[in-house]
């Protein structure tokens, strides 16, 4: 039984130890919190060891699960991986650019799994629309929330914007070659709102906007090709594919001819996209995978690679809008 610390007990921690308790393959072997009291709490609420240092925790564990605040990614991630540990690190892989390179590679130089929390490649209505995305033209994603202070150690670019960059550098897979992008702060020292156009060299283009200072929580991803437009709402997990129906050509040819009219709908063949009603949600599906990744002993699903890609992406549109543009993509 695969034998797993949790490092950060916050609210996010805890949901991450609530999935580790139901996968029978694990077992919780303690937590480790700089808080104490949190520390104390979290053991006590799951029935598992406190413990007093995250050296003790490394020590008693096979695998680190990383929930703490992103500033301590780094440290946290390269202590584990010297000390032979699998890991796992909420997303983003750290705060900054270089820290991340250098986790990243020691990893691989190590040949230890390290999965980033990109928690929406398991979202269920992405897992759904996988097969309709096939080489999109032109992506539209908006991801909107209230503020909260969790997260604002970084910017929105690292907070939230980069779930998105992570799904369509994953969905598009070709080298950016342009970024345009603005963004400004609002309530804190670094950026509130912030919206990238990505250029790519196979030609697609997305329109990423985010902000942690609105009224209202949304989700959204948009994706427009030659043969579809799918549209996915990523908190109703729900969406659609609309395509052009098999009689859209003759009818386009009569409405020509005649110059009558066609009803729209009579155009296109709309299919409604659920996820499965057994399915399970989106964390429990993301640590199930790193799980899976370290008993077998192979690449996950988000591995520290990936978590570097769309920090370069993240870097790049940050030092854009702060018009610093000296960072080179790949």
């Amino acid at each position: 039984m695969l034998q797993i610390g949790i490092a950060g007990v916050g609210r996010l921690g805890r949901f991450h130890a609530g999935k580790i308790l139901s996968d029978p393959r694990c077992a919780l072997a303690g937590v480790y919190d700089i808080d104490p009291v949190r520390n104390q709490e979290a053991a006590r609420d799951f029935g598992v060891k406190a413990f007093g240092s995250y050296a003790e925790l490394l020590a008693a564990c096979d695998a680190v699960d990383i929930v703490a605040t992103t500033s301590a990614h780094y440290e946290l991630a390269k202590t584990a991986l010297h000390t032979g540990k699998p890991v796992f690190v909420e997303k983003p892989l750290c705060a900054e650019l270089k820290q991340a390179e250098e986790v990243a590679e020691l990893a691989d130089k190590l040949g230890l799994s390290i999965q980033v929390g990109h928690i929406e490649r398991f979202n269920p209505i992405i897992l759904a629309a996988e097969r309709h995305i096939s080489s999109p033209l032109f992506i539209e994603s908006t991801r909107i929330s209230s503020f909260r202070p969790r997260g604002t150690d970084v910017s929105v670019v690292l907070d939230l914007m980069i779930h998105d960059i992570d799904l369509i550098l994953d969905f598009v897979n070709s080298p950016l070659s342009a970024v345009r992008a603005n963004g400004a702060g609002i309530l804190t020292p670094t950026l509130d709102i912030a919206n990238a156009r990505l250029e790519f060299a196979c030609g697609t283009v997305a329109n990423v906007t985010s902000s942690r200072v609105s009224l209202k929580q949304e989700r959204r991803l948009r994706f427009f090709q030659k043969d579809a437009y799918i549209s996915l709402d990523l908190i109703a997990k729900r969406g659609g594919v609309v395509r052009r129906s098999e009689a859209a050509e003759n009818l386009l040819r009569q409405m020509l001819r005649s110059d009558e009219a066609v009803k729209p709908e009579e155009l296109v063949e709309t299919q409604s996209l659920e996820p499965a009603p057994e399915d399970k949600d989106a964390l429990a599906l993301e640590l199930e995978a790193w799980v899976d990744a370290v008993l077998s002993n192979t690449k996950p699903v988000v591995d520290g690679q990936a978590g570097l890609r769309a920090m370069r992406a993240a870097a790049l549109i940050t030092n854009v809008i702060n018009q610093q543009p000296n960072i080179k993509y790949g």
